[in-house]
């Protein structure tokens, strides 16, 4: 039988909680920036740092500890994702791997194809299939409504035809915290023949992810964003990753993972996004009503099921809260019935008040939130909000509690410039 979700166990887990450390206490709603990390995950990257610091393929302990531990974190991502491990490769974050997959695929693209980004992604879902546009390839743009910053499907649906090669689609929302319809996306793009890449960065934290059901090509994510240090990942079904084009040195493995992942890799930060997976696990097995015994993968899938519920009746207290909060514009689906669309992520502008001086007023009061754009740059333009300072954005996570937005709650119907 699952417990209730404890706060207080989930706290005990962070050493940023820790009042012995005698650092002022601070509402951390920064979490769509990176989140903070559980003692465990601290604990593998500084003990793989002093325990055993060496490349791979050596005779000695330290090197074949450190091939265990890259191995293992291979499986933990796999378990993550639900996927075989030598489908995942890691890099340095979700912007650089995608950069470098539209590099390996520039040369299947030429004049008279065409590829379909979103106006609501982060710019890195954004800028390196623009940056395709030298090749011939045509890039098509497909807005949202700004009612409620959700993805215009029938514009979608418009964009993709027997031209279309690519499509590129973010999960969530960085900055409205919209859960795009992935199944159907992929569902319209594979019917013109065309590949499907997601960027999970955003939902990772928020919800299990489930890459074998919803049937994309490739998905990335990082691990800083779910816990964990800052680490990306990329996953890609197993017959794209052999066909890409691997810029890679020539003793550099022949295989999967390997071939795709040129140089030393960050083994700490690999150990330290396997630990994150095995929070996520502890979790499910603590709070997701499984067996203690079950396989990894069911315990994270019962872990972020767990994160999932419990987030979404905090996110119903913080935006009923601020749709009371007078002077308030709200940005994003604010229906408490379409509430499985969305991530607990809130942008809103307080009228009179530039978004920063929002977030320098909060911080003097030890809130933590983030203002400007977040790199989601097509969306504050279409908004008509960029030259004017963007959003201030609020990100729950499951570590935030009633009583932290309820202080927020106060703190912004007292703001005043």
């Amino acid at each position: 039988m699952s417990r209730s979700f404890d706060t207080g166990w989930i706290r005990s887990q962070y050493p940023i909680f820790d009042p012995r450390t005698g650092r002022p206490p601070e509402l951390y709603f920064d979490g769509p920036g990176g989140t903070q990390v559980p003692r465990q995950v601290v604990e593998a990257v500084s003990g793989y740092l002093v325990g055993c610091n060496a490349n791979l393929h050596g005779a000695f302990r330290s090197s074949r500890e450190s091939d265990s531990i890259v191995a293992e974190a291979h499986r933990a991502a796999a378990d993550l994702l639900g996927c075989s491990a030598n489908e995942v490769i890691f890099g340095p974050n979700m912007t650089t791997l995608t950069f470098w997959l539209s590099r390996a695929l520039e040369s299947e693209f030429g004049p008279g194809d065409e590829i379909v980004v979103t106006r609501l992604d982060h710019d890195a879902n954004y800028a390196p299939w623009k940056s395709l546009e030298p090749t011939g390839v045509s890039v098509r743009e497909v807005r949202f409504k700004p009612k409620d910053c959700t993805l215009d499907l029938s514009a979608l649906r418009s964009a993709i035809n027997r031209r279309t090669k690519f499509v590129a689609v973010g999960y969530a929302s960085n900055a409205v915290g919209t859960i795009n319809d992935i199944k159907t996306v992929v569902r319209l793009a594979h019917a013109v023949g065309a590949r499907v890449f997601v960027d999970a960065t955003h939902f990772a934290p928020h919800g299990p992810i489930d890459v074998k059901s919803l049937n994309c090509d490739f998905l990335a994510c990082s691990a800083y964003k779910f816990f964990g240090p800052h680490q990306g990942l990329l996953y890609g079904k197993q017959e794209h990753l052999e066909a890409l084009r691997a810029y890679r040195v020539r003793p550099s493995d022949d295989d999967l993972p390997g071939r795709l992942e040129t140089g030393t890799q960050n083994h700490e930060g690999m150990a330290g996004t396997a630990a994150a997976i095995q929070y996520i696990a502890g979790i499910g097995r603590r709070f997701g009503g499984v067996d203690p015994n079950c396989s990894r993968r069911e315990a994270v899938v019962a872990g972020m099921t767990a994160i999932r519920t419990y987030e979404r009746g905090l996110s119903q207290r913080l935006i009923r809260g601020l749709l009371e909060v007078h002077d308030l514009e709200f940005y994003g689906i604010r229906d408490e019935s379409r509430f499985d669309w969305r991530v607990p992520t809130a942008a809103i502008r307080l009228r009179g008040i530039h978004p920063r001086a929002v977030s320098e007023l909060l911080a003097r009061r030890r809130i933590c939130v983030w203002d400007g754009n977040f790199y989601a740059v097509n969306v504050t333009e279409d908004l008509g909000l960029e030259d004017s300072g963007g959003l201030v954005r609020i990100g729950l996570t499951h570590y935030n509690t009633s009583e932290e937005v309820d202080r927020l709650l106060d703190a912004l119907h007292g703001l005043r410039p």
